[in-house]
C-alpha cells in the first residue's frame, strides 16, 4: 500500500470491521472526528454532507477526516477545530484505497495535462489575454500549480481548481474529482459524457460536440435510461448494448479489455499537434509513461533500462506499440460491431488524417519554418498575421477535422473541419505568404511544397477538365477507389 498522509481506512464494511477489531482506539478516534465533521457541516454546508451521504464512501464508513486529515509535515496542513486537515485531497491520497486506479492515472495524458502551462496555448492566455483569464480558463481544465500560503491554505489565484493535470502540494499530478465530482464521487456520473464535456469541447477540441452528432451520441440520448450506468461490472455488449459514452470506449471494461484509468491507452494517433503521428507507449516500473512517436520506432523491451536523456534511465515494465493500442480500442468496438465494420471505420479515419497531414499540415509547417529561417517573419510567435492563420488552421480546424473522422462526426470532419482548413489555407494563408515573402519567394515555396501535390494544382491551373481528371487519378491511386 502506498504511504501517504491520510489515514488508511478500508473501502468495504468488512475491512472496517477488521480494523475495529485490530486497532479499536485509533479507529474510534477517527470515527469520532468524522462524526464531528458531519454534525458541523450538516449545518454550515448541508449540500456537501448530502452528497457524501449518497456515496459509496458513506456505505463503507469512510468519513471526512479519513480523506482530509493531514500529517505534521504536509505543507498544506492546518489546524481546524482541533484536527490538522488539508483542503485538497490529491490522487496520492485516494491511492490509499484506490492504488490500481492511481497507478494507471499517474502516467496518463490526463495527469500530464498541466504541461500545457509552457505551450503556445498558454502563451496566448497569459500574454494576449492575461493571468486572470488563464486562472479561470486554461487552468480549470488543464490544472493549476496549487500554491499554499503561510497558513497552509491554497492561494485564491490557484484554487479552486479541478483541472485534470493539477499539480498538488504533495507533488502528485491530477484531480480525481475532475471526473468523480466531490463529495459523492459517483461512478455513474463519471461514466456519462457530460463529465468529459466540461473540457473536451470548443473550437480546438470539440469531442463532446462531435460525439453528440455521431450515431453513438444519438443512441445514447435515445436510450440513456437503458444503459445501467451504475452497474458493476459495466460492460459494452453485456450490461448495455447501445449508446456508448466516452468512458465506454476509452476506459471501461469491454470484451478482453479491463477497466483502465489511462484514457490514452487505446489511442493510436495523436490528433493534437500540427502533424499527426502514431503513438507507441513505454510504461516504466514506477508507473510513469512515455509516448514514443512514429510508425515503426525501435521500442525498448520489458526489463530493459531505457534512457530518458540527460543521463536519466528507468526500468521498462511494458511497451505498447501503436498497433497494440489500436487493437485495444478495436476490441471494444467489436463488442457491438463486426470486424469489417470496425476496420472500415479505421480505414476512413486513417485516410482523412493522412490527407490532412500530406496536403495541408506538412506543407504549411514547412513554409512557416522557411519564412522564419529567412527572417520574413520574426522569431516571437503571434506577432505576424500569418502565424495566427496557421495556428488556427492546425490547432482549431485541423483538429476538428481529425476528431470528426475519429469519432464519426461528419459535419465536423468536413464543414467545421477540412472545409475550413482548405478555405483559410487558400484565401488567407497563401495571400499572407505572398505579402510577407514577396511574389518571387512565395512562388518558389508554393512550387516546392504545394504544387508538387496534385490536390493543390487546381489552385494554380484552375478546375478545368484535365486538372480535375488528374486529381481524381491521384486520389484513386492513393486511396484505392
Amino acid at each position: 500500500m502506498l504511504g501517504t498522509r491520510r489515514y488508511n481506512i478500508g473501502t468495504a464494511m468488512v475491512l472496517l470491521a477488521f480494523f475495529l477489531a485490530v486497532v479499536p482506539s485509533e479507529i474510534s478516534a477517527q470515527s469520532s472526528s468524522g462524526e464531528a465533521c458531519i454534525t458541523c457541516h450538516r449545518t454550515i454546508s448541508p449540500g456537501i454532507v448530502g452528497q457524501w451521504e449518497k456515496s459509496k464512501h458513506n456505505e463503507a464508513g469512510v468519513t471526512c477526516i479519513d480523506c482530509h486529515q493531514a500529517g505534521k509535515d504536509d505543507v498544506d496542513g492546518f489546524l481546524h477545530n482541533g484536527e490538522r486537515i488539508a483542503i485538497i485531497v490529491s490522487p496520492k491520497d485516494c491511492a490509499q484505497c484506490h492504488e490500481k486506479e492511481y497507478s494507471e492515472q499517474k502516467g496518463s495524458h490526463h495527469a500530464k495535462a498541466a504541461q500545457i502551462l509552457g505551450s503556445l496555448d498558454n502563451l496566448l492566455g497569459e500574454v494576449v489575454g492575461g493571468e486572470p483569464a488563464v486562472a479561470v480558463g486554461c487552468r480549470q481544465c488543464h490544472g493549476s500549480i496549487v500554491k499554499v500560503d503561510a497558513n497552509g491554505r491554497p492561494t485564491p489565484d490557484t484554487w479552486p481548481n479541478t483541472g485534470m493535470g493539477r499539480i498538488n502540494p504533495d507533488g502528485s499530478w491530477g484531480s480525481c474529482s475532475a471526473c468523480h465530482a466531490r463529495h459523492e464521487f459517483s461512478v455513474k456520473q463519471a461514466r456519462q459524457p457530460e463529465a468529459c464535456g466540461k473540457c473536451h469541447l470548443g473550437p480546438d477540441h470539440p469531442q463532446i460536440e462531435v460525439w453528440n452528432e455521431s450515431k453513438h451520441g444519438v443512441l445514447y440520448h435515445a436510450n440513456r435510461e437503458e444503459l445501467n450506468l451504475d452497474a458493476k461490472p459495466w460492460r459494452a455488449g453485456k450490461e448495455y448494448f447501445t449508446g456508448p459514452t466516452c468512458a465506454s470506449c476509452h476506459m471501461s471494461e469491454a470484451g478482453k479489455e479491463g477497466v483502465t484509468h489511462d484514457v490514452g491507452e487505446r489511442i493510436s494517433w495523436t490528433l493534437r499537434p500540427p502533424i499527426s503521428v502514431k503513438l507507441n507507449m513505454v510504461v516504466y516500473e514506477d508507473d510513469s509513461k512515455e509516448d514514443i512517436l512514429g510508425d515503426a520506432p525501435l521500442l525498448p523491451q520489458a526489463g530493459e533500462m531505457h534512457s530518458l536523456g540527460e543521463g536519466e534511465k528507468k526500468k521498462v515494465k511494458q511497451t505498447l506499440s501503436w498497433q497494440e493500442r489500436r487493437q485495444k480500442m478495436q476490441n471494444v468496438c467489436t463488442q457491438c460491431h463486426e470486424k469489417t465494420f470496425v476496420e472500415g471505420a479505421y480505414a476512413q479515419f486513417d485516410d482523412l488524417v493522412v490527407l490532412y497531414n500530406e496536403k495541408f499540415a506538412r506543407p504549411g509547417k514547412a513554409i512557416i519554418d522557411e519564412l522564419k529561417a529567412a527572417g520574413k517573419i520574426t522569431p516571437p510567435d503571434f506577432d505576424d498575421p500569418i502565424e495566427w492563420t496557421w495556428y488556427e488552421i492546425w490547432h482549431h480546424e485541423g483538429r476538428r477535422a481529425r476528431h470528426g473522422a475519429s469519432m464519426q462526426g461528419p459535419d465536423y470532419a468536413w464543414w467545421h473541419g477540412l472545409y475550413e482548413v482548405g478555405k483559410h489555407f487558400y484565401t488567407k494563408f497563401i495571400p499572407e505568404l505572398k505579402e510577407v515573402a514577396g511574389e518571387e519567394m512565395a512562388k518558389e515555396l508554393m512550387d516546392k511544397y504545394l504544387y508538387e501535390i496534385p490536390g493543390h494544382q487546381w489552385h494554380r491551373d484552375g478546375m478545368g477538365k484535365d486538372a480535375l481528371e488528374k486529381i481524381k487519378k491521384f486520389y484513386e491511386k492513393r486511396y484505392g477507389e
